[in-house]
């Protein structure tokens, strides 16, 4: 599968309670063309990472809602957006909302470790959507069974395409959801409640980082959502 049909077939999927961010747009934050700013954005990626021979993919559980829900760039929010396409070799990422740039506190982690380790990877999820309540479409939810189960073929066909040597599960879901993959996959804690030292541990002691003093990354850019909560799928 090339990158092309890859980013094609992902946008083509479509499933109650859930943003597609390669299909969908939201009515109060996203650019018209929102949708084909971020298949763009993948499709330079996916192209990248080929070129690069990206031999590491790191694998979370599915979209957040300030990251790559906006950005369609998993595990990356708008403020670090420049950074993901200097690293993944010069290439030029768009940003497909209006409004203050939104950073992300798990983003800012994994793009902290990125920075420090300076080698091109390829960041993905369980489950490629942004899973939401209902009627609450900027909510957070971890994705069903139901639903990895309608989107595990995508995954498999991205981990044909790159052919990594490696997979890094970020997180315990992440990790018990990958035991199938048929690729090593080695496990490291999710930064969010209260696992970022850990991730951060684990991340340089794979990649042999003198981790050094471990703070807090800053979010100079957490601008707030508009008060209204509502986002209707356009």
């Amino acid at each position: 599968m090339t990158p092309k049909h890859f980013v094609s077939t992902l946008a083509a999927t479509e499933l109650p309670s859930v943003f597609n961010p390669w299909r969908d747009r939201c009515a109060v934050h996203d650019r018209r063309d929102a949708a084909a700013k971020r298949r763009d954005n993948l499709e330079r990626l996916l192209i990248a990472a080929l070129d690069a021979k990206v031999e590491t993919i790191w694998i979370a559980r599915d979209l957040g809602y300030r990251g790559g829900r906006r950005t369609g760039v998993p595990l990356t929010d708008e403020v670090h957006l420049d950074r993901a396409g200097a690293l993944m070799g010069g290439i030029a990422l768009q940003r497909a909302t209006q409004g203050p740039a939104v950073a992300e506190r798990t983003a800012a982690i994994v793009w902290r470790v990125l920075e420090q380790i300076g080698q091109p990877v390829m960041l993905w999820n369980v489950f490629p959507f942004h899973p939401h309540e209902a009627g609450d479409p900027l909510s957070n939810r971890c994705h069903t069974r139901g639903e990895r189960e309608a989107t595990w073929p995508l995954l498999q066909a991205l981990i044909a395409m790159l052919n990594p040597r490696r997979i890094v599960a970020i997180g315990r879901d992440a990790h018990l959801a990958l035991g199938d993959v048929g690729i090593p996959t080695t496990a490291v804690r999710h930064p969010s409640y209260g696992g970022q030292r850990d991730f951060i541990e684990g991340m340089f002691a794979m990649y042999g980082i003198d981790g050094g003093a471990l703070e807090t990354p800053r979010l100079p850019l957490e601008a707030p959502y508009a008060a209204a909560r509502s986002c209707a799928l356009a």
